[in-house]
C-alpha cells in the first residue's frame, strides 16, 4: 500500500484518558486486540498486563509471578519471590504484541525472551535465551510484527534488531554498536510501517533510523535537545496509514509528529485535565485529607504527560499514549486529508519568508 503524495492534517481532538494505579499502573506498552480489548504491559502492582476499553472498564490482568489471572478491581500482589521467573509469569514486560488469532507477546527484559498467551491469559509458551550469538538476546526491548507476523526484536544491550519467526526461529540480524548510520546505542522502540520499512528508535543516540525489511539503512532524523524535532532519551514508535510517524519523546515528556520523511509537523504535550473513570472511583473513596490535598492543588500539571514511553495508533487514526508516571493512557483522534500530487503544488525549490 502506497502512501498519499501529500496531507491536509486539520488537527488531533484529544477523546480521553484511561486507566489509573488500580488497572494501568506505569504503563509501558499497548496493543489492540478483538472486539475493542486492550492489552497493556505495566510495571506498577496492577499486573504486568492489564486489560481494558476504550470504556474504560476494568477486563482483569494476568503475568503476575505465582498469581495467574487477576479479576477487575483486585491488585496482583503474589506472596512468592520474583526469582526465578517461572513460567507463565514476566517480571520486566517491556512491549506488547496480538497476532491475528489474539495470541499476546511480550517481550521480558529480566528473562531475556519473548512470553506467549492467549486472549484469556493462559500461558501459551516461551522462547529465548540470554547471550549475543545469532537468536540470543540482551535485554529485549521493541517488538514488532511484519506482514507475515514474523518478528523484529530490539535487541537493546546487543545493539541490534533480530527477525525471528513468532515461535521463536533466527532468521536475520542488522544493526551494531556506534553512532554512524545504521549503528546503535542502546536502540528501544520499533515498528514496521505497510510497505515494510522498519523504524527503530536509536535510544541513546537521540534519534530515529530507518531501514528496509532487509536492514538498509534508509535515513534517520533527530539529535540530542529539547528543541523541534530534537530528542532526550526517545523510547516508542508508531507510524500510521498515511505514513505519519509518531515518536514518544520520554526525556522531553512529549510526543512528537513527522511526516513521512522525517520532517517535524508538531507536538503533544498532554491534555489529561481530568482524572479517568478509574482514578475517579478511587478518589471517591480516598480519606478526606487526600481529597482536601486534591481540592486544593492546581489542575495545569495534571493534564500533560510524565514520561511517555509508547505511543500506538489504531485502524481508525485514534492515538493512543502511555503516561507512565501518570498510571493511564491519553487517546487522541486525527483528521486529516490524503492529497494527490495533481492537488498540491511541487515543493518549493527554496523557503519564502515574506513578500519581496
Amino acid at each position: 500500500m502506497a502512501y498519499p503524495y501529500a496531507l491536509l492534517r486539520t488537527g488531533f481532538r484529544y477523546l480521553t484518558a484511561l486507566g489509573g494505579f488500580v488497572n494501568t499502573s506505569m504503563p509501558h506498552d499497548l496493543a489492540f486486540g478483538q472486539e475493542g480489548r486492550i492489552y497493556v504491559v505495566c510495571t506498577g502492582n496492577s499486573g504486568p498486563i492489564s486489560i481494558l476499553n476504550l470504556d474504560d472498564e476494568d477486563l482483569g490482568s494476568f503475568g503476575a509471578p505465582g498469581f495467574g489471572f487477576r479479576l477487575p478491581n483486585h491488585k496482583c500482589s503474589p506472596g512468592n519471590q520474583d526469582w526465578p521467573v517461572q513460567d507463565g509469569a514476566v517480571l520486566w514486560p517491556c512491549q506488547i504484541l496480538v497476532d491475528s488469532e489474539e495470541l499476546v507477546y511480550t517481550s521480558d527484559q529480566a528473562t531475556d525472551r519473548i512470553t506467549v498467551y492467549n486472549r484469556f491469559g493462559e500461558y501459551q509458551g516461551k522462547w529465548g535465551e540470554h547471550g549475543s550469538g545469532d537468536g540470543r538476546l540482551d535485554r529485549p526491548s521493541g517488538i514488532a510484527f511484519d506482514a507475515d507476523e514474523n518478528m523484529y526484536i530490539v535487541d537493546t544491550m546487543n545493539h541490534r534488531v533480530q527477525k525471528f519467526t513468532k515461535d521463536g526461529r533466527f532468521l536475520m540480524k542488522f544493526g551494531v554498536y556506534g553512532r554512524g548510520e545504521g549503528e546503535f546505542d542502546m536502540p528501544w522502540g520499533i515498528h514496521i510501517d505497510e510497505v515494510g520499512d522498519v523504524y527503530v528508535v536509536d535510544w541513546r543516540n537521540d534519534r530515529v533510523e530507518k531501514f528496509d525489511s532487509d536492514g538498509n539503512f534508509i535515513f534517520q532524523f533527530g539529535s540530542f535537545g529539547d528543541g523541534p524535532g530534537e530528542f532526550n532519551r526517545p523510547a516508542g514508535i508508531a507510524v500510521d496509514g498515511h505514513g505519519d510517524i509518531y515518536v514518544a519523546d520520554c526525556g522531553n515528556d512529549r510526543v512528537q509528529l513527522f511526516s513521512k520523511e522525517g520532517r517535524y509537523v508538531q507536538q503533544f504535550l498532554g491534555d489529561a485535565t481530568l482524572p479517568t473513570k478509574s482514578h475517579r472511583e478511587r478518589l471517591f473513596t480516598s480519606t478526606k485529607m487526600g481529597l482536601r490535598f486534591r481540592e486544593s492543588s492546581s489542575m495545569d500539571d495534571l493534564r500533560y504527560f510524565q514520561r511517555p514511553l509508547s505511543v500506538r495508533v489504531d485502524s481508525e487514526f485514534r492515538l493512543f499514549v502511555t503516561d507512565h508516571w501518570s498510571y493511564r493512557i491519553q487517546v487522541y483522534e486525527k483528521e486529516a486529508y490524503p492529497r494527490t500530487e495533481e492537488e498540491v503544488a511541487p515543493p518549493l525549490r527554496a523557503p519564502v519568508l515574506g513578500p519581496n
